[in-house]
């Protein structure tokens, strides 16, 4: 069995390597195509063996949407018996934020943060300082909470201003340029992603200043990046050179066409024992 090095995030173990929830929910970032082949391969089952597998190879966190198709699948997988720990992001689409919220630590994820995509058209639209009242909602939980972000001026507000966030979710680039709706109700949504060489090197570079740890997402530039063996591992390699050693990095898994859970944690491992 592949060892995922541990580390200490707000208390808990969790591999430096976590499984990401986008392909389970069908966002691609990349185009409807990709989309529809999340959507269509993965059925429940799959979601289920996805899991299991990550568990067999030392992955032992996915993080997904807190709406009720991932909040069932993650049901599902301790009905099961399985043992994978789940990181759960508010799901915005929800009229009421905090009962979202209220309904997810029902089904008892290890930490919980709020969307990035919303957080970033809070900001966009002057109204960021209502999710430092989220963000108060979710510490008093008692878990580990933060929030996601794709603008790393987004993040360093929440410092200066204190909201008491436990850890940071860090888009490497950011897709948040202005405002932005959801693929469902603009079928040019991902049209407007950019993915320029520098985003990375701000966001990790913020990264690095933070006591509080990270977790680094979309270091594939949403399957930009993993277009072979050697781009996939450097995509890894950069990310862990340049992120604290007490950082984790979420990517997306699909596991139709080969068996990326296996890969991504022999890589992992490979380059973390290097």
């Amino acid at each position: 069995m592949v060892s995922v090095p541990l580390v200490d995030f707000c208390g808990l173990k969790i591999s430096r390597l976590i499984c990401g929830g986008n392909p389970l929910s069908g966002f691609s970032h990349f185009d409807a195509a990709m989309d529809r082949d999340f959507i269509e391969y993965y059925t429940m089952p799959n979601i289920l063996a996805l899991l299991d597998e990550c568990l067999g190879n030392g992955i032992n966190t996915f993080q997904s949407r807190g709406d009720r198709h991932q909040m069932r699948a993650f049901l599902e997988h301790r009905l099961n018996g399985g043992k994978i720990q789940w990181i759960a992001q508010t799901a915005s689409e929800f009229a009421d934020i905090y009962a979202n919220i209220r309904e997810i630590l029902n089904y008892k994820p290890v930490a919980v943060y709020h969307h990035g995509t919303h957080v970033d058209n809070c900001w966009h639209t002057g109204r960021i300082d209502e999710v430092a009242d989220i963000v108060k909602f979710m510490k008093d939980s008692g878990l580990p909470c933060g929030i996601a972000s794709h603008i790393p001026d987004v993040i360093k507000y929440a410092e200066d201003h204190a909201w008491g966030t436990d850890f940071y979710m860090c888009s490497f680039y950011n897709l948040a340029r202005k405002y932005k709706s959801a693929p469902a109700k603009d079928q040019n949504a991902y049209a407007q992603d950019q993915f320029p060489a520098e985003d990375p090197l701000v966001m990790t570079a913020l990264m690095r200043e933070l006591d509080k740890p990270c977790i680094g997402y979309k270091i594939m530039a949403a399957s930009r990046n993993c277009s072979t063996p050697d781009d996939t591992r450097a995509a890894f390699r950069f990310a862990f050179d340049n992120i604290k050693p007490g950082d984790i990095v979420d990517v997306g898994m699909f596991q139709k066409y080969r068996n990326q859970a296996a890969e991504n944690a022999r890589i992992v491992v490979e380059l973390l024992s290097q």
